[in-house]
């Protein structure tokens, strides 16, 4: 499936991705169960979705931190997990994480400064008084001071620690960076300026985001393109202001109708939709569409058939029975 109909040139293309963990003899869990998109540079696509539903797994799969079970992810026309150990290695330059948890992230024992270098001490990119410097200049670069660079993590609160892991991925002057629910740990206070920061650095060093995350006003804000996606499938891909305002799947309208608003009278007579039902096990999932059981317009042909996620307008791709 090509997703991409227009000049923008694609940094990476996911095609049919499949990542399943073996539970048991002969029983998988399908985390990522045949995705395909496409991420165009410079641009931020914004992967949404409830929690387990696969978003960090194609994040690392992606990044080749996990290994794929089917399918392919192309960065800048190689295959990611196909390259040779040269390949492998200069991707691992341009390619980059942020991670969830600030304080996991960040190995304890070691100085911020250490810890922002090691990737530089790793391609043996710069060494000495350069080395330093590149660490000086990046602590500036995300907000944080010089001195910074000789204390531990554990020194810092979450917003700092996050900016120590940002400038940690802009160490190796990445082309591409998975970021991991950057925000999701932080006081809401702290979480615009992690944000603008984020936003002021694309512009700046014309950087590629995979934005995964649950808060969808945030990821409006910041993204160019949204995903969504449900227990391991994607269900919805459209142009941000597109999908929030012209919501098709059944369940993007239920993740938007969840968003507060924040004027009180608004508030009250909006119209809020509650999904019945559990989410299914990922663990061998039956043949249909992943959502029959939550949603109000299933019919037999749900139960039977998985829907294709199909372009029912120009850029606004579902998958969904309702539209053909």
């Amino acid at each position: 499936m090509n997703l991409n109909k227009n000049d923008k040139q694609v940094l990476v293309k996911v095609q049919n991705l499949k990542k399943y963990f073996e539970v048991g003899k002969d029983v998988y869990l399908k985390a990522i169960d045949d995705v395909s998109f496409d991420i165009y540079k410079g641009e931020t696509l914004g992967l949404v979705g409830e929690s387990g539903c696969g978003k960090s797994t194609t994040g690392r799969t992606i990044l080749n931190i996990y290994k794929a079970t089917e399918g392919t992810v192309e960065f800048n026309g190689k295959d990611v997990h196909k390259m040779n150990s040269k390949d492998k290695k200069e991707f691992n330059k341009k390619a980059q994480m942020i991670f969830q948890d600030p304080y996991a992230s960040l190995n304890p024992r070691m100085l911020v400064g250490n810890i922002i270098g090691e990737g530089l001490d790793i391609h043996g990119i710069l060494k000495g008084e350069e080395r330093q410097n590149r660490i000086y200049e990046l602590l500036e670069l995300v907000g944080l001071n010089r001195e910074h660079a000789n204390r531990f993590p554990h020194e810092f609160s979450g917003g700092q620690r996050q900016r120590i892991g940002i400038a940690r991925a802009l160490a190796l002057n990445p082309d591409f960076i998975v970021c991991d629910e950057p925000i999701s740990a932080l006081d809401v206070s702290v979480q615009a300026q992690v944000v603008n920061l984020l936003q002021d650095l694309q512009k700046q060093y014309g950087l590629t985001y995979l934005f995964i995350a649950h808060d969808l006003s945030m990821v409006r804000y910041i993204s160019d393109r949204v995903a969504v996606m449900y227990l391991g499938v994607i269900a919805e891909l459209a142009e941000s202001d597109e999908l929030y305002e012209n919501p098709m799947h059944p369940y993007t309208k239920a993740l938007l109708s969840a968003i507060p608003i924040p004027d009180p009278d608004m508030q009250k007579s909006k119209k809020r939709i509650l999904l019945e039902g559990e989410v299914p096990s990922p663990i061998n999932p039956l043949p249909g569409c992943k959502f029959v059981e939550r949603c109000q317009h299933a019919t037999e042909r749900c139960r039977e058939e998985r829907p294709e996620l199909k372009e029912v307008k120009p850029g606004h791709f579902v998958a969904c029975h309702i539209f053909g």
